[in-house]
């Protein structure tokens, strides 16, 4: 009564074809290869460098500042949004608690 009843796997109703015969394959060597020379590595002073220009350098500096500017924003607008928040909350709570005491005062 408590133990699950596990459903029994049906058996296949039509025809069966049977598994595919799989033939082996022969592994023919391939050709040897000649071992080529090793390059010598690129040295490292030939590795591009960064070249600042007045004009690169300003672009970095407007676009750090625009990414400064908008993060600033949305979290003032969060703050400002929470202060807000809590304000609101705070007045409902007085008001509640007025209510309620002119209640009792009144019986």
């Amino acid at each position: 009564m408590f133990r699950p009843k596990l459903p029994t796997m049906p058996q296949p109703t039509g025809i069966v074809t049977p598994p595919a015969v799989i033939e082996p394959t022969t592994i023919t060597p391939g050709t040897p290869t000649t071992p080529t020379t090793p390059v010598a590595p690129a040295p490292v002073s030939t590795r591009p460098t960064i070249q600042l220009t007045p004009g690169t350098a300003l672009a970095l500096v407007g676009g750090g500042t625009a990414v400064v500017l908008v993060v600033g924003a949305i979290l003032v607008s969060m703050l400002l949004a929470v202060a807000i928040t809590g304000a609101s909350v705070a007045v409902c709570a007085v008001v509640l608690r007025s209510l309620l005491a002119s209640g009792n005062r009144r019986r």
